[in-house]
């Protein structure tokens, strides 16, 4: 019992200290990533260390799975944020017109919004030609970028049958992966998945608030 306490007390103290070592780094998304790397890292590296040497075990494998976890949290979010600049730069004018939104999430995860308003006609789940050029620069920067995975998830508003909103919002975001695809994304990175009218963002009593559950949302997340 006083050894797993030892092992605890470690843990927590290697996880304060190395979170507060990575808030010395430049950019902050980079930051979290190193803190939360060195703090999965910490507490791996004392577990292992502890089952090897019961005596000093603990202490230097924390340490070590600390500073390479950090090294690795710091690297993801360095890779994301570059990814991320690029696709803001890529996207600022279609971003100005408020027709996608991009957003840095848990985990390091980017969230692209893109309104089903101008990506598809109504009912259709075929592509409009006006938003070739926008997924063309997507296509683009994931294939830039291959260490990242891509999950599309389709929305409706409430208009309409449940169970036929449901797959059209799957059809839309096949339709979008398809297009990924089309333009050079590997398949094994992509998945979809559509919600239909099951996670509104907004009232689906107004006109404006249906307009913003009509959406189609890509996660890049690295993998």
């Amino acid at each position: 019992m006083k050894n797993r306490l030892l092992v605890l007390a470690i843990i927590a103290v290697m996880t304060v200290s190395l979170a507060g070592c990575a808030a010395n780094t430049t950019h902050q998304r980079t930051k979290q990533g190193a803190g939360i790397g060195a703090v999965l890292g910490a507490v791996s590296g004392a577990i292992i260390g502890y089952q090897s040497d019961k005596n000093r075990g603990a202490w230097r494998g924390a340490a070590i799975g600390g500073v390479a976890g950090g090294a690795l949290g710091a690297g993801v979010g360095a890779y994301m944020d570059k990814q991320q600049t690029e696709f803001e730069q890529q996207l600022a004018t279609e971003r100005a017109q408020h027709q996608i939104e991009i957003e840095r999430q848990q985990n390091e995860i980017l969230k692209l919004t893109m309104s089903s308003e101008v990506g598809f006609d109504f009912d259709s789940a075929v592509v409009k030609p006006g938003f070739y050029s926008t997924l063309n620069k997507i296509a683009d920067i994931m294939n830039r970028y291959p260490q990242t995975d891509i999950a599309i998830v389709g929305h409706t508003d409430s208009v309409g049958n449940p169970d036929y909103n449901l797959r059209l919002s799957l059809r839309r975001a096949n339709a979008v992966a398809d297009y990924l695809m089309d333009r050079g994304v590997g398949r094994y990175r992509l998945s979809t998945e559509g919600r239909g009218q099951l996670e509104p963002v907004a009232t689906n009593e107004t006109a404006a608030g249906r307009a913003q559950n009509r959406r189609v949302e890509i996660y890049v997340i690295p993998n």
